[in-house]
């Protein structure tokens, strides 16, 4: 299954600019701004209350002021989840963001999901192998896909080790954004939905990687659908499509990404899917991620059914 109607969020306590990830992240910028968690906190909440009020189960999680992860709130880096009980952990490059791995939050997961040990993946950080989760990979569900841009966050070994474990092919290729840096996480090029694919297929210099993804996409009854590197660096493809729990199909981006895509962009999207969008200015800018690195998808059974 490729959607699904149910979230991991960690709601934050010390959201900030992270200088150690900033070392490979184009996108994040000091805003310098001492309201910056305050305004991140009113972002996070209005984005739980849009998708909750949309069908969507919401699993919030509050942060902990210690240890300082001013990164926690974008968990689908450290954390995924593969239906029915199966949780995966990830390798991360940055020190503090290892120590979003917090027991609070398994224990949270553990009182209302049942799931199996988790495959820990998280040994390959002494051999400074990484996989920063979703984010380092998109994932086709259906097909058994997992694509991946190299950068010093996603390593092809690490890769490779989640492929083995998952049964997942791996589509492997180098992106770079417009001023030719590499690209630091695959999933602000590209999302995978369930009858298409949004990616910026530009930003994939090599001609035969790019025919590799491009044939990897049509070759899964997907839909391609490009954006421009200008749409993706306001995040366009950090998106995420998610099923509510009345079955409708629903596309999730940030204000920023929705005003960037054109009209038949839209018109074409929105045959597929409703759109949501939120304003999530402050944690885009700091925090260099957006509306998909906020929400890790929870394909868990559930102990027995509750509410939002």
């Amino acid at each position: 299954m490729q959607n699904t109607s149910q979230l991991l969020m960690i709601r934050p306590v010390n959201f900030g600019y992270n200088a150690e990830t900033a070392v490979n992240n184009a996108f994040q910028v000091n805003a310098g701004d001492p309201a910056t968690q305050s305004k991140a906190l009113e972002e996070f909440d209005h984005f739980v209350e849009l998708l909750r009020h949309n069908g969507i189960t919401v699993d919030v999680v509050n942060d902990t002021p210690e240890p300082f992860t001013p990164d926690s709130i974008f968990p689908n880096n450290w954390i995924s989840f593969h239906g029915p009980d199966q949780v995966v952990l990830y390798p991360m490059f940055a020190d503090n963001r290892r120590a979003e791995r917090k027991q609070t939050v398994l224990d949270a997961l553990r009182a209302k999901y049942e799931f199996a040990t988790p495959v820990d993946l998280t040994p390959l950080e002494n051999e400074n192998e990484f996989l920063e989760g979703t984010g380092s990979m998109v994932l086709d569900r259906d097909a058994k896909i997992c694509y991946a841009c190299l950068s010093p966050r996603t390593s092809e070994e690490a890769l490779d080790e989640f492929c083995r474990k998952m049964d997942y092919i791996p589509i492997v290729f180098e992106a770079v954004d417009q001023q030719g840096t590499e690209i630091y996480h695959t999933n602000v090029l590209m999302c995978v939905a369930a009858e298409y694919v949004v990616i910026c297929l530009d930003s994939i210099r090599d001609p035969e990687e790019r025919l590799l993804v491009s044939d990897a996409i049509t070759g899964s009854g997907k839909e391609l659908i490009e954006i421009s590197p200008a749409q993706m660096k306001r995040f366009a493809g950090n998106m995420l499509q998610l099923v509510s729990n009345t079955g409708e199909k629903l596309l999730v981006m940030s204000d920023q990404a929705y005003a960037s895509l054109g009209g038949k962009q839209l018109e074409k999207l929105r045959s597929y899917n409703r759109i949501l969008h939120a304003s999530l200015n402050t944690i885009e800018t700091n925090g260099g991620g957006s509306a998909r690195c906020m929400m890790a998808e929870n394909f868990l059974r559930p102990l027995h059914k509750s509410g939002n």
